[in-house]
């Protein structure tokens, strides 16, 4: 690690409380900072591991309507579920805590109130949307109404979740509150906005010094900043019952945000662990701060956290935020609402103290400089062929033929020969290797270099086939079996940051005590005469049936969000001369090309055969932008022009829409049929 660093504190995403944890948050975000924190301690490392429930915002409280209860009771039912499920995964936590803890509300409190102080918000007054019924503002996502670029009827004040467009509550067609279903009315309302705009000379400036943070993370950051009008302010309180209040007059019945409160919930959770020296951790420049996040996230600890840890003054900056992109499942997007996941909790239920086959796969597996995918199949691969075929298979010979042959005592290594040294060069290497990558964030490189130990130990024996050669040269095998042994025990101590069960197991078969990092680096561990214990397999081969039963389970429920959806019923009657109003003509994709800070855009340019024109569409879930190039399409020429994320959209392409929410061209056209052909 760095010289001028005496201490580290590693902070997780705090998972959000309303609902369990699923592979794509253990991928993204927990497995990788866990291996980094395991790492670390074994070093000797002077480090701190934080992380909480995030307890607040409107998810919550539309779940607790939902539900007929009370936002307090569905945080308290899954603050408990998830913090289980960490602990059982292996996830060393410090310290778990949640923001709906005293402390977090007095410090997030605090926080404001030096930011209110120093005069850093802007108070603004907006019209917002107001429940007159209920009596309440109502946030974006109490908002539902017909999405004005792809009609589905029940599109969020914030984003409509079919077509992936983003919107502002003023955009949707017959707006109605989820509340009590009737239309809300504008309504003046103060809030206090953090003027990024004026702070972006310095949150540049701040990202510029991190030119070597992962691409995908840099990327982003300077694409929020250079794109369009560049950071814009964004309020920091919102209208609402559930979270912390905001400590100032004139604010009843307003809330801190809650991306303001949450990664507050670091500072708190760090002071909850150590009351009294949590501020060597945040305010000491010797002391390193890294975020693990989600690729959703970076926008806020890499931007509005900074700018507001800037504004205040006292704390330090993050140095690092090595942030994952998304993984998928079986080739579909992970969604909570369609049940499409490999819940954690479930997991450990079904594969009984299989921790490290998941925590394998996944990190061998890990989206971290692009989206992946996890299917049921290739974690089978990875435990039969890489688990078992060749760590477990090295392990199981080294300890089956130690007993075999010395009954159990490590035998005396007394003369090498050039393949012995060769050997032994490369195993007291890999340490460093392994700590390059992961001290690089690269841990599917460093679990891939684990591996290859035991690859240079299967190698080994296979080539000089001690149960051959112990008819003829018993001390030649002794020092086979002596090298074999030193291999296996080195694996152990490499493997702890990433399989933690499985090392623990290790150093029990080895009768001796977990060694830190340094000594991966020694080839002379286990000594001379020392009594080993008998083998039992580390793991073992998992059957198609219990892929299968996966498999099964996902099927069953993608059949159930299918009889869910059930047939899209047909909108209202219209008349022959509101349809003959649209100019729908063919056209031709010439240039397309993803939309800066956005995940479901596509910036088209389509020939017309009378204009060439730009069309926002949001395809970019279905669709690559290379793949589409060429594409016969039908357009909506005559639709009004707007903007969409800086972008002048000139009309809307027509695609066909399944149960599903999958996406496909309206179009069988040849290329016969002109650009600029109308469609009657």
């Amino acid at each position: 690690m760095e010289s001028k660093f005496k201490r580290t504190l590693v902070t997780a995403a705090l998972p959000y409380a309303n609902g369990p944890v699923h592979i794509g948050h253990l991928a993204g975000c927990y497995l990788p900072s866990d291996i980094y924190v395991r790492y670390l301690r074994s070093i000797g490392h002077d480090v701190k591991f934080i992380c909480g429930s995030d307890e607040h915002g409107v998810p919550i409280t539309i779940k607790a309507k939902k539900e007929h209860t009370t936002p307090q009771a569905i945080v308290d039912k899954y603050h408990a579920m998830m913090g289980t499920s960490f602990k059982d995964f292996g996830i060393s936590f410090d310290v778990y805590s949640r923001t709906s803890s005293k402390i977090h509300h007095q410090t997030a409190s605090d926080f404001f109130k030096v930011l209110y102080d120093k005069n850093v918000f802007t108070e603004q007054v907006t019209e917002q949307y107001y429940d007159d019924t209920a009596k309440q503002f109502l946030a974006d996502r109490y908002i539902v109404g017909t999405c004005p670029k792809c009609a589905n009827p029940n599109a969020y004040g914030d984003q409509c979740e079919k077509c992936g467009s983003t919107l502002s509550p003023t955009e949707l067609i017959d707006p109605k509150s989820t509340l009590s279903g009737s239309k809300p009315i504008l309504k003046q309302t103060k809030n206090w906005f953090l003027p990024l705009d004026k702070l972006q000379p310095k949150i540049k400036a701040y990202i510029e010094k991190h030119s070597d943070w992962k691409p995908n993370v840099y990327g982003q950051c300077k694409s929020w900043m250079e794109s369009g009008d560049g950071l814009q302010p964004r309020a920091m309180t919102r209208d609402l019952d559930w979270g912390v209040p905001v400590p100032v007059k004139d604010a009843e019945g307003k809330v801190l945000y809650v991306w303001f409160d949450a990664p507050i919930g670091y500072i708190s959770a760090t002071k909850e662990l150590l009351p009294d020296s949590w501020e060597t951790y945040w305010k000491k420049d010797d002391s390193r701060l890294i975020h693990f996040i989600g690729k959703d996230n970076i926008v806020f600890h890499c931007i509005i956290f900074p700018a507001m840890l800037m504004e205040h003054g006292e704390f330090i900056l993050p140095d690092n935020v090595p942030a994952n992109e998304f993984l998928n499942l079986e080739g579909d997007k992970i969604s909570t609402s369609r049940n499409w996941a490999v819940w954690l909790h479930e997991y450990l239920q079904d594969f009984v103290g299989m921790q490290d086959v998941l925590r394998y796969t996944l990190c061998s597996n890990a989206p971290e400089t692009k989206d992946n995918d996890f299917t049921w199949k290739d974690f089978q691969t990875k435990n039969n062929s890489e688990l078992v075929a060749i760590f477990g298979n090295f392990i199981n010979r080294t300890l089956v033929l130690t007993h075999k042959f010395y009954e159990g005592k490590v035998p005396e290594a007394k003369t090498y020969n050039k393949e012995d040294l060769i050997v032994l060069e490369e195993l007291a290497k890999a340490p460093a290797k392994i700590a390059k990558s992961i001290e690089q964030f690269r841990f599917r490189e460093a679990i891939s270099e684990w591996m290859n130990v035991a690859r240079i130990g299967n190698k080994y024996l296979a080539e000089t086939e001690p149960w051959k050669l112990i008819k003829t040269d018993e001390q030649r095998v002794a020092t086979i079996m002596n090298v074999a042994l030193q291999i296996s025990c080195n694996l152990a101590i490499l493997a702890e940051p990433f399989l933690p069960f499985t090392a623990i197991k290790l150093f029990k078969l080895l009768n001796i005590q977990p060694l830190r990092w340094a000594a991966a680096s020694q080839t002379s561990n286990v000594a001379h005469g020392h009594k080993i214990n008998k083998d039992e397999l580390l793991f073992s081969k998992v059957e198609d049936e219990k892929i299968q039963i996966q498999l099964n389970r996902l099927q069953k429920n993608k059949e159930e969000n299918l009889m869910s959806t059930g047939p899209i019923e047909f909108k209202p009657e219209t008349t022959f001369d509101d349809f003959s109003k649209m100019d729908i003509r063919t056209a031709t994709i010439i240039a397309a090309e993803a939309v800066p800070k956005t995940d479901k855009l596509l910036k088209l340019v389509v020939d017309t055969g009378i204009d060439t024109r730009t069309v926002v569409s949001g395809i970019a879930a279905y669709f690559k932008p290379e793949e589409i190039i060429g594409q016969k399409v039908c357009l909506l020429v005559n639709l009004a022009p707007r903007k969409i994320k800086g972008i002048e959209s000139q009309g809307m392409i027509l695609m066909a829409e399944n149960a599903k929410g999958e996406l496909s061209f309206v179009s069988s056209l040849n290329n016969e049929i002109e650009n600029g052909s109308v469609i009657r």
